[in-house]
């Protein structure tokens, strides 16, 4: 219990990053939160040291490189929606047949599609922060010293990474990698697969020995 209190800030905030720049046009403020923050730049090498940054103020960046460049590849090019990779057809659910608008509505996640540029709860950007929303409930179960809470938010986060995200999130990052025209969403892209990857490692290791404990004690 102590390592997971030990990183779930880190972990929240990594979620709300990655999930924030997938989800909209990146502005201003949220920008300054990044660049503010040394830890979250470290995981963004490119971009830190991206040379345009100081030779052109940031309302110009935003409007001719980073908002061209989201346009690019969460619109017009590729297609950032689970159902689009793991369906026969490629047709994107955007009904109520989506298998994780179940999931969202179980646990009183709500998807508001109008506030952000996605047709549809599966895209990558309300997957992840739909994994940002777990961990500030595991944050607080933590606090509460829920056990049985703490296992259940292990259970419910391994299973969404294993069955959602990493069954297409992979494949369309590689090609956001690929096609990124600004070291912002390239480094995105990059820092969103490595952490994926390793937070499922750490998942299943840390629900293993947390559930395992727990259900000793019941």
């Amino acid at each position: 219990m102590k390592e997971l209190q030990e990183n779930i800030d880190q972990r929240i905030a990594l979620y709300g990053l990655i999930s924030r720049l997938m989800l909209k046009e990146v502005d201003a403020d949220f920008l300054k939160n990044i660049e503010q923050d040394e830890r979250l730049m470290e995981f963004l090498p490119n971009y830190r040291d991206w040379s345009k940054r100081n030779e052109f103020d940031v309302d110009e960046l935003i409007e001719k490189q980073y908002n061209v460049d989201f346009t690019n590849l969460f619109i017009m090019h590729l297609v950032p929606y689970e159902s689009f990779y793991v369906r026969k057809d490629q047709m994107i659910e955007s009904g109520g047949d989506n298998p994780v608008l179940e999931l969202y509505n179980a646990l009183d996640f709500r998807v508001a599609l109008s506030d952000a540029r996605v047709v549809s709860p599966d895209h990558i950007g309300v997957e992840l922060e739909f994994m940002y929303m777990l961990n500030v409930a595991l944050k607080k179960a933590l606090e509460a010293d829920d056990k049985e809470g703490v296992c259940e938010v292990l259970q419910i986060q391994y299973g969404f990474l294993r069955d959602h995200l990493l069954e297409w999130a992979p494949m369309f990052l590689i090609n956001v990698k690929k096609e990124s025209r600004t070291p912002l969403y390239h480094d995105g892209a990059e820092l969103t697969l490595e952490f994926m990857l390793s937070d499922f490692e750490y998942l299943t290791k840390k629900r293993g020995e947390v559930c395992a404990s727990e259900d000793a004690a019941s």
